[in-house]
């Protein structure tokens, strides 16, 4: 019997040390105890690479600083293999490439008698403090090792759910996603923030999206739905040179207002397609295949849309998404499609050709392009260079309330050239230049608005008063401190210089915004507050030819409630873990139409304005005055990181009290509340 436990207490040490995880070992650790293996392969990678990396010239030209987070394995053969860098630029990406074959072939972790692959992060902050001294910034050359069962699981999802992350993929605008980017962008020097969407390769320097997301991954969801449901897309596909991902996503809520309707609903089902090829090409498809029942006053707009740009052939317009048809009983069914080809030649430019939505401005509203008409067709080319951002957007829109003159029954075409010019004058001060033109006829557009270095504004005069539109604006913003901007727009559709004495002036047709933005309010972090101020003149955005208007599919191309209003915004955006929370509070004043009266009081921008009520005494709200209050909760808990996927509970209050009776926007005050899941991927206006 004492042999038998001699046996066990001898046989013991070899069973704990044979289970035990072991670091890979490099040659010269191979003396080193079992408990020093860990720093010795810290100490020898960072001694290798560091010897062998140097810093690209490009990196210390733009004074770049920031992280690369670069992933690598020590495969189970005591291979070195490099898996992600996480860099905005080629160089970095290719000289961490060449350093990485400097390492020869180690002996592989082991774990439980097998040699195992295991896997490491390695950031590489800069600038270097040597790039040769390995001893000078340890903290610098900081590697971490992440546990087995995180590396199995993690480096599945690695693989395959966060791959858009180094791509030059759009990424879904919506304001609250944006906050972290924005503040990010904030925070950094020499950085452009009105032109939206942002690529994933844009905020990539500035934020690390992998990072934050890992935070939620499970990886102990083991089975394939529950694996789809919280961490991964439905289907990925990657090969070196190529990856595409799949996903089904959904908008399904359900809710109820104070009124007659029964209940509210959407049930949007989307079929979601993203992928890349080589690192010239990416490319993404949205189609989604949707039935609604909306409030009472947003039905209201929908079906009793005013005849002048209520869409034909079609049974109303869900704002923001396009024409409908009836769905059984008041409802209605919309489909939309989107998706877009980007071609990203160097570091510098991308060219993107699709059906989709941009925004331009800083605020929550804009009045230089803003995303809330319909998806349109759009050719866009941005320039990112030295201190200047250059955003070309080229329109083929739709009115589908007005019918070509070729086809009665084919809606009326209008195209529309866009430059913005945003400079960084000092790391504080933004100014961006604005200037857009707008045409029509059956021949397409003019080539001559093709050129994106031609004033638009000349372009238009010179081809004759009615044979175009053109509106020039400015944008500017101010970063007061690291935690608070300042921002504003002016947009001029025409200004009378002769009569500059009298704003009451008819022709005085502009819009400006006021805005300030507060990140991480009063030291809370991811808490963000903001305040903000838009007032549009009469007749503002309108045109005597309505096809020439600055509206798409029956819709602003600006602000959502057109002009003649002034109104003020507060928005407040807290998030903790999974959960995030949002309250906004609208208060306005617009003027509209009298509806037994064919005058403009210039609130309507599809309406002419050879129809305006007068050529003086032009006032903002002037008309059938109506005073808005809206107040807006949101609350979402975060389902699956990859798809932005979340559940989400909604509680609005509307009040609406006209002068005279609106059809399309009727009085009184509705409360609206709805519960579902979406996946975010537009924003949704109901605030008007």
């Amino acid at each position: 019997m004492i042999k038998k436990y001699i046996f066990l207490v001898l046989l013991f040490p070899s069973i704990y040390f044979a289970q035990e995880e072991k670091y890979p070992v490099f040659d010269a650790c191979k003396d080193a105890e079992i408990q020093s293996l860990k720093d010795c392969f810290y100490a020898q990678t960072r001694e290798v690479f560091f010897a062998e990396f140097k810093t690209p010239a490009i990196a210390k030209q733009e004074g770049f600083t920031g992280t690369a987070n670069t992933i690598f394995a020590v495969t189970a053969e005591g291979e070195f293999k490099l898996i992600y860098v996480n860099t905005p630029f080629d160089e970095i990406r290719d000289e961490v490439k060449r350093a990485f074959k400097a390492f020869t072939k180690i002996t592989p972790a082991w774990y439980n008698d097998h040699a195992i692959e295991m896997k490491f992060e390695l950031p590489i902050k800069f600038p270097l403090t040597n790039d040769s001294d390995v001893v000078v910034d340890n903290t610098t050359l900081e590697i971490k090792k992440e546990s087995l069962i995180e590396v199995v699981a993690k480096k599945r999802i690695a693989d395959s759910t966060f791959l858009e992350h180094s791509s030059k993929l759009n990424i879904p605008f919506t304001h609250r996603s944006y906050v972290d980017y924005e503040f990010a962008l904030h925070k950094a020097k020499g950085t452009h923030t009105a032109s939206k969407p942002y690529t994933y390769n844009d905020i990539s320097t500035y934020y690390d999206l992998t990072k934050e997301k890992k935070k939620f991954l499970k990886p102990e969801k083991e089975t394939w739905l529950g694996k789809k449901v919280w961490n991964e897309h439905l289907i990925q596909v990657k090969k070196d040179d190529y990856w595409l991902t799949v996903d089904v996503l959904f908008d399904v809520q359900m809710g109820k207002d104070n009124s007659d309707v029964d209940y509210t609903f959407n049930n949007s089902r989307i079929v979601n397609v993203n992928g890349e090829i080589g690192n010239n090409f990416s490319f993404s498809t949205t189609y989604a295949e949707s039935q609604g029942r909306f409030a009472e006053y947003v039905n209201s707009f929908v079906t009793n849309n005013a005849a002048n740009v209520r869409p034909k052939n079609s049974e109303g317009l869900v704002p923001g998404r396009g024409k409908t048809k009836g769905f059984k009983e008041d409802s209605h069914d919309y489909p939309v499609a989107e998706g877009y080809l980007a071609y990203t030649p160097n570091k510098y430019m991308q060219f993107q050709f699709g059906n989709g939505k941009n925004f331009i401005g800083d605020g929550y509203r804009s009045f230089i392009l803003s995303d809330v008409s319909s998806p349109t067709t759009y050719l866009k080319m941005k320039l990112d260079i030295w201190k200047i951002q250059y955003t070309n957007i080229w329109m083929w829109n739709t009115e589908p309330s007005l019918s070509s003159i070729s086809d009665p029954n084919e809606h009326a075409r209008k195209y529309v050239a866009a430059h913005y010019l945003s400079v960084n004058i000092t790391d504080k001060l933004n100014l961006g230049f604005f200037e857009s033109a707008i045409s029509a006829g059956e021949n397409g557009m003019d080539a001559g608005f093709l050129n994106p270095l031609i004033f638009y504004r000349s372009l238009e005069f010179n081809r004759g008063e009615d044979s175009g539109n053109a509106l020039i604006g400015l944008t500017g913003k101010y970063k007061l401190n690291d935690n608070v901007s300042l921002y504003s727009q002016l947009v001029i559709d025409e200004f009378s210089v002769g009569n500059f004495s009298d704003m009451s002036d008819w022709k005085h047709k502009f819009a400006y915004q006021l805005g300030v933005k507060y990140f991480d309010a009063f030291k809370v972090e991811n808490l963000f507050l903001q305040l903000e101020y838009n007032r549009a003149r009469p007749y503002t955005f309108a045109h005597k030819s309505p096809i020439l208007n600055y509206g798409n599919y029956s819709q602003p191309l600006g602000h959502l409630w057109g002009a003649n209003f002034w109104e003020a915004i507060a928005i407040a955006r807290y998030k903790k873990d999974r959960w995030s929370g949002s309250a906004k509070i609208i208060l306005g004043k617009k003027g509209f139409d009298l509806e037994d009266q064919a005058i403009s009081y210039g609130g309507d921008i599809y309406q002419s304005y050879e129809d305006r009520l007068s050529d003086t005494g032009i006032e903002v709200a002037q008309g059938n005055t109506a005073n808005v209050f809206i107040a807006d909760v949101q609350a979402n808990y975060l389902i699956n990181p990859s798809t932005n996927t979340s559940l989400f509970a909604g509680l609005s209050y509307r009040d609406f009290s006209s002068d005279s009776v609106l059809t399309s926007y009727p009085s009184g005050s509705n409360i609206w509340f709805s519960v579902g899941v979406r996946a975010d991927l537009f924003n949704w206006y109901f605030d008007f």
